[in-house]
């Protein structure tokens, strides 16, 4: 609980650049892209895989300049992919000082740290900005609800040999909670979207969980327990922001089949 007490205390001037959006918000989601490759890489280094800061770095920048300069083209995202995969195979041309896992843990780093952190702008500058706010509402009301749902009626265990505190029973009670949560944000504060947020919420719900898990199967793998130590004792930015990293593009995916 001490823990979930200290994340949102972390989180609250975040949500004050959500509010701001535009380039407060975009800056922020750079940040979190510069210090989760960081601690990503790091991580991976612990277990001898050696992947490629430069080429990690390089691809927030070329994807952040892609976005201001050419908001609007998807070719050139394609392009941006298509560029960072072959960096990634170019990387490996030293056979005698590279593996595969040190191109692999390179590329992983950059789709799922850089790209998935950008869905943040990308919602934030579609035409229902407002929907920003369910990211983080599907993110930690799930936690926070999992938490207490687990507490008071959990007894099947979830991912034992990943989280073994989690419940089966959390993770419905989580589930419910963002539905709620994000149907009412709807009905309220977006025209009456009760049933379009509710099902957003719920694909959030579902991701957030899901990108909870993922992180801890990394961190098992990698025999860590956590990926930094941004706030001592509770981890990094990539412990803070694990779930938001899911959530992001599922939300932003599930908003083009529901609302366009």
């Amino acid at each position: 609980m001490k823990t979930r007490i200290i994340s949102a205390c972390v989180m609250l001037p975040l949500l004050i650049l959500v509010y701001l959006g535009g380039y407060w918000l975009m800056g922020a989601a750079i940040l979190v892209a510069a210090m989760g490759i960081h601690e990503l890489y790091h991580g991976f280094e612990a277990t001898g895989v050696k992947p490629c800061k430069p080429i990690g770095f390089a691809s927030i920048a070329g994807l952040y300049a892609i976005h201001i300069l050419a908001p609007e083209n998807q070719t050139l995202l394609l392009f941006w992919m298509a560029v960072c995969v072959m960096a990634c195979l170019l990387y490996g041309f030293n056979v005698e000082e590279r593996k595969i896992e040190d191109m692999t843990s390179t590329l992983l780093g950059i789709m799922y740290v850089v790209f998935f952190s950008y869905h943040i702008v990308l919602i934030d500058q579609s035409v229902h900005r407002i929907l920003i706010w369910l990211v983080f509402l599907a993110a930690f009301g799930t936690d926070v609800m999992a938490y207490f749902t687990g507490m008071a009626l959990g007894k099947h265990k979830l991912c034992p040999k990943l989280s073994p505190k989690k419940s089966i029973e959390g993770a419905v009670g989580g589930t419910i909670s963002s539905m709620v949560f994000c149907g009412l944000f709807g009905y309220f504060l977006v025209d009456g979207m009760l049933w379009q947020c509710a099902v957003i919420g719920l694909s959030g719900s579902i991701a957030a969980q899901l990108g909870d898990l993922s992180a801890s199967a990394i961190k098992r793998q990698m025999g860590i327990k956590d990926y930094g130590n941004l706030i001592p004792g509770h981890g990094g930015i990539l412990d803070r922001f694990d779930s938001v990293l899911f959530t992001a593009p599922f939300i932003y995916y599930t908003m083009q089949f529901v609302l366009y």
